[in-house]
């Protein structure tokens, strides 16, 4: 079986992010794809201890994207991704700066504002059931509701902002053939 840098002459030789850069980029968005799902789905159930626990969940696991997305961030500030190819168009890599940006500023936008929006309600989030974070608010009902509104469309923002980004890493596989997608995936190697 041949492998995916076979396919793409040109990507074998082009520079790459750093493993570091790939583990947290797949991490977060693992964790990203669970809870996206995970919070409609927990939204539309009736008050109940399932409820609570998945809310619960859903809390440590955005705390976890923050945490996570701030050592992203400070990794690249140290490590430079790698140029994109000369056959990308400026305007493209103008608008892929554009878009990762505007990921990295949701990634870390959504979780805080559903830290807000829990302290708002006067419900204070405990990091993996352990650890007690300070309330970024005071209780404040009026507030929460707005936040709730706020944390809602910032995730349905991503949502459109993450599949414009997978659609551009799949055009740039599949039809420019120029080796993009496979700079953030791990190396395979013939066995």
């Amino acid at each position: 079986m041949s492998s995916p840098d076979s396919r793409h002459p040109r990507a074998a030789a082009a520079p790459r992010y750093t493993p570091p850069a790939m583990l947290l980029h797949w991490l977060i968005a693992a964790l990203i794809f669970v809870l996206f799902p995970l919070g409609l789905y927990m939204s539309d159930l009736g008050l109940s201890l399932r409820k609570l626990e998945l809310y619960s969940w859903h809390k440590w696991l955005g705390i976890t994207v923050l945490l996570l997305v701030v050592l992203r961030v400070l990794w690249r500030l140290g490590h430079r991704p790698p140029p994109l190819p000369d056959s990308v168009p400026r305007w493209q890599a103008l608008a892929a700066d554009a878009l990762h940006r505007l990921l990295y500023l949701l990634i870390l936008a959504i979780p805080l504002s559903g830290w807000a929006l829990s302290s708002a309600a006067g419900v204070r989030v405990v990091w993996w059931g352990v650890l007690p974070l300070p309330n970024l608010l005071a209780p404040d009902h009026a507030l929460a509701h707005s936040l709730a509104e706020v944390h809602k469309w910032l995730n349905f923002t991503m949502a459109a902002v993450v599949a414009a980004h997978v659609g551009a890493a799949l055009k740039h596989q599949f039809i420019d053939r120029d080796g993009v997608l496979l700079r953030m995936l791990p190396r395979f190697r013939k066995e």
